[in-house]
């Protein structure tokens, strides 16, 4: 099951005093490969949880592309990004994954007794004897916005991401972007915000219509603002935002007051902390062998498009099989004392029992 609360962690709690959690197998991404590893290795007995930088499950295919449609999934003909995301996370939910979102994995480190740990820029603590890294490309990183000075509000008053809602609480709050982030956050957020206004440079937007329609109605309703413009400058003292500078075409150069900018403006991938855990390396991929796709450090498997063989396709369906073979591994290094004894779901009556099928 998603635990939203993972996605939100207390920040007023110091980083020492957050007790580790132990798990089977920590996923290091939620993209479909991470969360197709969910099922393979839930079907072992094996319990995971799992990382992921963004807000939301789905990887790649939720953030980039959810109404893009993709056509080489075996089986389903056409299906979208979010549709698929939907699919792998009704699949995996037998085997209830903890989900720890807006996290990136920072820190990895082994253990006394065998066993890996993994601490996220939060404070989170992960133990368990399995790492699997499914990160596809590496880490989405925020596109920061060519705007000078911006660092000095970074953190403060100028932010990439939501991880708390309430922190935002009667702010005087613009949003910039036109994705689905930008919007989804203008709906969710404006209940809470003093006052609301999104700026994009253009009146088209490339959001869920859905999102489009809400942000439109709450326009007409005098709820918020929406400006057709480009942010050009940020003004303010300490760190505090205080306006800031629009400007289109026709009415040039304008300022807005705010105290809080949220810039979405897309992501980037980068392998991030994940080059520092240690591993092989051949150009920011990951090397594996292709029995059991482990990386150069025994117990931590890479999967996806982030690892690196002979005759590697970036595709999917590759993750998918890569998940299956992983988990048969990883079931052996966790029960070195147990026979693994290979089962198919359409005969297993154990197997069916934990699907809740039987």
């Amino acid at each position: 099951m998603i635990n939203p609360a993972a996605g939100t962690p207390d920040t007023d709690i110091p980083a020492t005093d957050i007790p580790a959690i132990d798990t089977d197998v920590i996923i290091i991404g939620a993209g479909p490969v991470g969360l197709f590893a969910v099922f393979e290795l839930g079907l072992l007995d094996l319990k995971c949880h799992l990382i992921d930088i963004l807000d939301r499950p789905g990887g790649q295919c939720a953030e980039l592309y959810p109404e893009k449609p993709i056509y080489d999934i075996p089986a389903l003909p056409i299906c979208t990004g979010q549709e698929l995301t939907d699919r792998l996370i009704e699949q995996a939910k037998p085997f209830s994954p903890e989900f720890h979102f807006s996290q990136m994995a920072e820190k990895l480190e082994k253990m006394d007794d065998g066993r890996w740990r993994l601490t996220s820029d939060t404070g989170t603590v992960l133990q368990a004897p399995v790492v699997v890294i499914a990160a596809g490309g590496g880490s989405f990183v925020p596109k920061k916005p060519p705007i000078k000075g911006i660092e000095d509000f970074e953190g403060t008053s100028v932010h990439y991401a939501v991880r708390k809602m309430e922190q935002f609480r009667d702010k005087n709050i613009l949003i910039a972007g036109g994705g689905d982030s930008a919007l989804d956050w203008t709906v969710n957020l404006q209940p809470l915000a003093r006052q609301m206004a999104l700026v994009h440079r253009r009146d088209e937007f490339r959001a869920a219509p859905d999102s489009v329609n809400k942000m439109r109605d709450l326009v007409a309703a005098g709820g918020m603002t929406l400006h057709i413009a480009q942010v050009a400058a940020l003004h303010g003292e300490n760190g505090q935002l205080e306006a800031v500078t629009l400007k289109n075409k026709e009415q040039g150069e304008f300022q807005v007051a705010c105290d809080t900018l949220l810039a979405f403006y897309g992501l980037t991938m980068k392998l991030g902390p994940v080059a520092e855990f240690g591993l092989n390396l051949h150009e920011n991929l990951i090397p594996v062998d292709t029995e059991k796709f482990e990386t150069s450090q025994p117990g931590i498997f890479a999967i996806g498009d982030i690892n690196h063989y002979p005759g590697k396709l970036k595709l999917i369906l590759s993750g998918f099989h890569e998940a299956a073979l992983m988990a048969q591994q990883a079931f052996r290094i966790i029960h070195p004392d147990q026979k693994l004894r290979f089962q198919y779901t359409t005969s297993s009556s154990s197997l069916q029992k934990k699907l809740g099928v039987s």
